[in-house]
């Protein structure tokens, strides 16, 4: 009877031990979700870091890229992260202004950055370094800053002089600082997640959008717009973000992996971002539903006189302070 007892109190340990093997070999799953399309900077580099991640693990862990808005749409996404539905997104660096961290809507400040190395100055800096400091306390881990574009307008109407915007509906997101932009040309700004720009615009809901050429081609907003203007003022980016507690919670040495996939990922999107960019431009004239239009000198320096007003309306929200530290490394940044 005891060695009954004794075989099936083996047998039982062994299950349990075989168990505990299967449980401790089943993956680290990361789900990954973001708004744009695959194609896209963000979208590659999501891929890349997934590509990455799994690599340098050795299968530890799982990287789950959802696109498109298949989870959540971006008024949503920030709030999935710190309740742990999902582990890991890049939002545009306005989402986190209606969080409470308002400092970041200073990179959606009009000709904030005079080139793209004034930029990187900011996001690789001090500077970059502090603005995710202000995201731990809200249970959210900043990793890095991947880039995208400077923007474009367009409309269903040429937008050559400030005064084209008069009483135009244009979608924005939420942000304060698009929305004093908006203003300041005389337009109409509209709140509009980024999954419905597409039907809203096709239907008149609103007039006109701002994006990089890379996301108006992929979401096929040229095909509603008949006109575009190559503006340049300002600028689009984003910052992949992980919730905390499952960030610290992570073994030293996957952690450390993931540091790693992260920190080729972004060199990588951000080296492609431009070229993604300069290939949707090129696609999207050869598409020929779109007129393109460059600004003259006298036109650009008319947005500019026009739009630059917004950074003193805004320096106490974003912090002036911090406004003044981004123009002194950007007049320090060589631009060519």
């Amino acid at each position: 009877m005891k060695f009954v007892s004794l075989l099936c109190a083996t047998v039982a340990a062994g299950c349990l031990m075989a168990a505990t093997a299967a449980t401790a070999q089943e993956p680290i799953v990361i789900k990954f979700s973001h708004v744009v399309a695959p194609e896209t900077p963000k979208g590659k580099g999501a891929e890349k870091f997934k590509q990455l991640a799994e690599q340098r693990t050795g299968g530890k862990v799982k990287v789950e890229v959802y696109p498109n808005s298949q989870l959540y749409k971006d008024k949503e996404e920030l709030e999935a992260l710190q309740l742990g539905a999902v582990q890991m997104l890049a939002p545009s660096l306005a989402k986190f202004g209606p969080l409470g961290a308002k400092e970041f809507e200073i990179f959606d400040l009009p000709y904030i950055f005079p080139c793209k190395a004034a930029l990187v100055k900011v996001t690789t800096g001090t500077i970059g370094k502090q603005l995710f400091q202000k995201l731990e306390n809200k249970g959210i881990t900043g990793l890095a800053y991947w880039d995208n574009g400077f923007k474009i307008m367009s409309a269903n109407k040429p937008l050559h002089a400030t005064a084209d915007f008069k009483g135009l509906k244009m979608r924005i997101q939420s942000s304060k600082v698009l929305d004093a932009q908006m203003r300041a040309l005389g337009a109409l700004p509209q709140v509009m997640a980024f999954s419905e720009v597409y039907q809203a615009l096709q239907t008149g809901v609103v007039d006109g959008t701002e994006n990089p050429p890379s996301n108006m081609y992929t979401q096929k907003m040229h095909e509603v717009q008949s006109h575009a203007t190559l503006s340049d003022h300002g600028y689009l980016g984003y910052a992949v973000i992980v919730n905390k507690k499952f960030w610290d919670g992570l073994p030293a040495d996957v952690r450390t992996e993931l540091d790693g996939a992260m920190k080729e990922a972004t060199e990588y999107a951000n080296n492609i971002a431009q070229e993604e960019n300069d290939k949707a431009l090129e696609a999207m004239k050869a598409a020929g539903k779109t007129k393109f239009y460059e600004l003259t000198k006298d036109e650009r320096a008319s947005w500019r006189q026009a739009m630059l007003p917004v950074h003193e309306d805004m320096a106490s929200r974003v912090g002036k302070e911090l406004l003044a530290s981004i123009k002194t490394e950007t007049d320090a940044a060589k631009c060519e």
